[in-house]
């Protein structure tokens, strides 16, 4: 039986209309779009969750407004690329001299030292390998941490703990949580973009909210041509689909009227109110067409060898530009690209050929516009690879000790921070560990990594978990 509509001041409610119309069609269509709900946590206001993207005040004043995480995954070898190894060199083809640990993920051999030559480059006299020459022309805006270490030897664990903190357990990734402290600055483009052409088997792990609200999680592009699916309005007109939404939110403000109020509908509302201001932003800022020749030949854009991070190069400089928070590239023209169990000497140059132009332009032109003052730049895998050889042309995976570099955003550009021994094996001066790297990359961005927590299940959780030191050497 149908329910007796009754009349509220101001008209009927929006759930008796949803009832009452169509013989109560409405409510299949809203039980649908609410089907996707997280699990409860507190919120510290309604204003956030009626207004997840909205621009937060930092802890402290930030040096950094965004991040562009550059991400190779597989795990490129430090060994062969900013970690220079004259011992290694020397000593090609003998022993460790010391003892490897007890268990081993795949049995190495002998050391093997990198085919590839080093050179000093800029005012600072930084070593980068050959393999990287468009990078190392920038080498006096970067600081290299050649003593990185992380905890797990495998590439979902390490993936994990790179992107999110945590090796095992779901937990946010970096870019939700900035998200979640800092709000957008453009509140018609996503807080958090995701670059990856191919999947990469951790997957939407690696950008997930897990238990922060779902407006947090990154938004994924695949495609680079057609980088954000269902952008355009069926009818063809923006307007009409505005007036929808207008009388959907009356509904909503006579529903809210007669209820507490509802953190889990306001989130929903505002997801959809972002899907539509996107239509009016997004094709242009995610479209590199509009860019000039000399601009995208910068990138290596339409060079078969660097297209494909030329591409994502490119987009993410103008999605930092128009105000996105946090825009993370893989490096994915298939799976785990950096892996090198073999094939190195072939297989690493091919991907350095990819990657390095687009960087170099990435770096010259966040420069040349006056955004890598406040946009930090990363650029990493999950872990490094063995000095010693798999087979006779590849290196295991390494979490011991390796490398990541860093520019802009408060950086100090032109050094190298911390080293591992002289072997490449174990970091051993002024280690930085992933929970490091990541309370510093917070507190450039004005966070105090201690005080960026969510209750959830009882208990307080943060990107760094309970560690974390701010590595102040690298900080300008």
């Amino acid at each position: 039986m149908i329910k007796k509509m009754s009349m509220i001041p101001g008209g009927l409610s929006r759930r008796e209309i949803l009832q009452t119309a169509g013989t109560g069609f409405g409510l299949l269509a809203l039980r649908d779009l609410l089907s996707a709900q997280e699990p409860k946590a507190t919120i510290e206001s309604g204003n956030r969750a009626a207004h997840p993207y909205a621009v937060r005040s930092p802890h402290h004043a930030p040096k950094a407004k965004r991040i562009i995480f550059l991400y190779m995954p597989g795990g490129p070898s430090h060994v062969d690329l900013f970690d220079p190894k004259p011992r290694l060199a020397r000593d090609n083809g003998k022993p460790l001299p010391f003892d490897k640990p007890k268990l081993e993920r795949t049995k190495t051999g002998n050391l093997l030292a990198s085919p590839w030559k080093f050179a000093r480059h800029g005012k600072s006299g930084v070593e980068v390998s050959e393999l990287l020459p468009g990078i190392s022309a920038h080498i006096d805006d970067i600081c290299v941490i050649r003593s990185m270490y992380a905890d797990n030897i495998n590439h979902t664990g390490a993936a994990l703990q790179m992107c999110t903190g945590e090796q095992a357990f779901s937990r946010p990734s970096m870019g939700s949580w900035l998200n979640y402290g800092l709000g957008t600055e453009n509140q018609n483009l996503p807080g958090f973009v995701v670059v990856s052409p191919a999947e990469v088997f951790q997957g939407a792990q690696l950008w997930a909210s897990s238990f922060l609200p779902s407006a947090y999680q990154g938004t994924l592009v695949r495609d680079l041509k057609n980088p954000i699916a269902n952008l355009h309005t069926g009818s063809g007109s923006l307007g009409r689909q505005r007036e929808k939404l207008d009388s959907l939110r009356q509904l909503n403000q006579l529903h809210r009227r007669e209820r507490v109020m509802d953190h889990a509908l306001d989130a929903r509302i505002a997801s959809f109110e972002l899907a539509f201001r996107m239509q009016t932003e997004a094709p242009e800022a995610f479209d590199i067409s509009g860019e000039n020749k000399a601009t995208r030949q910068m990138y290596g854009v339409d060079s078969p060898t660097t297209d494909m991070f030329g591409r994502q190069c490119l987009m993410a400089r103008r999605l930092v530009e128009r105000g996105v928070r946090f825009v993370q590239l893989f490096d994915a023209p298939a799976n785990n690209a950096w892996d090198h169990h073999g094939g190195l000497r072939e297989s690493l140059p091919a991907r350095c050929k990819a990657v390095d132009q687009p960087i170099a332009a990435l770096l010259r032109d966040l420069k040349g516009r006056g955004l890598l003052e406040d946009t930090l730049v990363l650029w990493g895998g999950e872990f490094g690879r063995s000095p010693t050889a798999e087979g006779n042309n590849g290196r295991e995976h390494h979490p011991f000790g390796f490398s990541m570099f860093l520019a802009g955003g408060g950086i100090r550009g032109g050094m190298a921070h911390g080293a591992t021994d002289e072997f490449g094996w174990h970091a051993m001066e002024k280690k930085v560990h992933v929970h490091d790297l990541h309370a510093t990359m917070l507190h450039l961005m004005g966070l105090d990594h201690t005080k960026l927590t969510y209750r959830y299940g009882g208990r307080d959780y943060r990107l760094t978990d309970v560690h974390g030191e701010i590595v102040k050497d690298i900080l300008a």
